[in-house]
């Protein structure tokens, strides 16, 4: 039987990208899985990944919670790094 670790595992984004984006549409990590490995896979999707974990780190700093906002920087760097067109006609 699959479990929720299985269909994390199954995705191109890391836990933490997976969290951030859960985190920003207010969903379990299942379902950010889903639609994260959707994203991943239309025309200007990474982008809006990147948007997402973007929106939550400026949301993290409005609130002062700066850990909160490191851990996010953390997580946008590393989708950057193993994603880098996401950054590609984003603007």
């Amino acid at each position: 039987m699959i479990n929720e670790n299985d269909i994390l595992d199954m995705t191109c984004l890391t836990r933490a990208q997976i969290a951030a984006i859960a985190e920003h549409e207010h969903i379990d990590a299942v379902s950010a899985a889903e639609m994260g490995e959707y994203l991943m896979h239309i025309h200007h999707g990474p982008q809006k990944v990147q948007a997402m974990i973007c929106e939550d780190i400026a949301d993290a700093l409005h609130k002062a919670d700066l850990p909160r906002a490191r851990s996010l920087y953390v997580a946008l760097k590393s989708f950057v790094a193993e994603h880098p067109e996401a950054l590609r006609g984003n603007g």
